[in-house]
């Protein structure tokens, strides 16, 4: 299993498992909780775990002492269970950028023991918050190939951004999977269940979304950062949610008919029927990045 842009494979079926947990400030304990639920998982049948964003560690603690290489001790464990359970897993962890930031990346561990990233692209500079201060952008949009199906990957916040979402149907996805660490907060619920299936819309994928579960410990669950909501969701092609979960931890897996994808882009050809608008200059100066000052500290808060 590697990295690819070819196109999907002859497969129709896939079985993929939501874990829907709930990460504390430890690495050594959430890893414990990865490799229990992997087992778990691949002893029900699935061959993609896809776990939060923020697995490695909760947002709302410092972040740089965690943060780590994808040949470091936290990722080559994740990646020796995916590589003992025979499933690819997907989960959520922090790298050190060269600015003393950190990278909010994905770690994808294959069943062949291959380690890829993706590192989170639309930072969330908005609402009076600037998550850039801390974290630096990826830039690359990534699928990845898994059993001869075409995977996408995306983080958070950038289920508000359909232009990814459509990149990757054209380089190849047929599922787009979103680890996030949700944050709560009046009608966020239902933004989160609103993107989550516009975006499988707007590319003709499966969208499986897997956000930290909403947590128990009160202190926690009053602070600023967003430590999750849960309501992990499966969306269709067309548009129907077919798995969605609480705000409780929880392990599921579910097959997805990967027919349907063929089957939407015959029908509902918005890939092909897209019209690309050139940019104007006006179009470059209102999407200019703003400078950011100095990086603070490395704790997490963002929607």
């Amino acid at each position: 299993m590697s990295e690819t842009s070819a196109p999907a494979g002859d497969r129709r079926q896939l079985r993929v498992a939501m874990a829907q947990i709930s990460s504390g400030a430890d690495p050594a304990r959430n890893l414990e909780t990865v490799r229990s639920t992997i087992g778990e998982a691949a002893a029900a049948g699935a061959e993609l775990v896809v776990f939060p964003e923020a697995t490695m560690c909760r947002f709302g603690v410092p972040l740089g002492p965690v943060a780590e290489e994808l040949d470091g001790p936290w990722a080559q464990a994740v990646s020796a269970a995916a590589v003992a359970a025979g499933v690819t897993v997907i989960a959520g962890m922090f790298t050190p950028a060269a600015d003393e930031r950190v990278r909010n990346t994905l770690l994808i561990a294959t069943a062949d023991g291959a380690r890829l990233r993706y590192d989170k692209i639309h930072l969330y500079d908005a609402f009076g918050f600037t998550e850039s201060r801390t974290v630096a952008p990826g830039s690359e949009p990534v699928v990845v190939d898994v059993g001869g199906i075409g995977i996408g990957v995306a983080t958070c916040y950038d289920v508000r951004f359909p232009q990814l979402f459509t990149t990757l149907a054209r380089r190849g996805a047929q599922v787009v999977v979103v680890p996030a660490s949700w944050g709560a907060g009046p009608g966020k619920q239902h933004q989160w269940q609103t993107l989550v299936t516009a975006r499988a819309l707007d590319s003709t994928t499966f969208t499986v979304a897997v956000g930290q579960a909403a947590p128990t410990d009160p202190d926690i669950a009053a602070a600023k950062a967003p430590t999750g909501i849960g309501h992990s969701q499966i969306t269709d092609p067309f548009g129907t949610v077919v798995a969605a979960y609480d705000e409780a931890t929880r392990v599921g897996v579910h097959e997805i008919d990967l027919a349907l994808v063929t089957r939407a882009r015959e029908q509902l050809a918005v890939l092909d029927n897209e019209i690309p608008f050139p940019q104007t200059c006006a179009d470059e100066s209102a999407s200019a990045p703003t400078t950011v000052g100095t990086p603070a500290d490395t704790r997490g808060r963002k929607p």
